[in-house]
């Protein structure tokens, strides 16, 4: 068991992600047999293209601002916010500079 600060990680991930091409940098705070986590770092207007979850999945908002769509709808997930990810087909999108946790369900 590893203890870390959120803060300091985010912080570095933020600065990756700044750097990159694509906007965005990530790191895997746990990886389990049955649950992930992954800390994200989204620059501003960053979009993670639609995909689909393998399972139970939410995201928590550390910082920033981010907005979940999935069919016709849309989530704005401002900072401390925790949602629920939808089980068809969505994507994530970078209101403003952001650091999130996408906790998965595996299995």
């Amino acid at each position: 068991m590893a203890a870390m600060t959120l803060e300091s990680v985010g912080a570095d991930q933020l600065d990756v992600a700044r750097r990159s091409s694509n906007g965005r940098a990530s790191k895997t705070l746990h990886s389990g047999t049955r649950l992930r986590q992954t800390l994200m770092a989204l620059v501003a207007g960053t979009r993670l293209d639609e995909h689909q979850s393998p399972g139970d999945a939410t995201v928590l908002c550390l910082s920033g601002q981010v907005t979940l769509h999935a069919s016709d709808r849309s989530v704005v997930v401002p900072a401390g916010s925790l949602v629920d990810v939808p089980p068809q087909r969505h994507d994530l999108v970078a209101d403003e500079d952001s650091l999130v946790i996408l906790t998965v369900g595996l299995g």
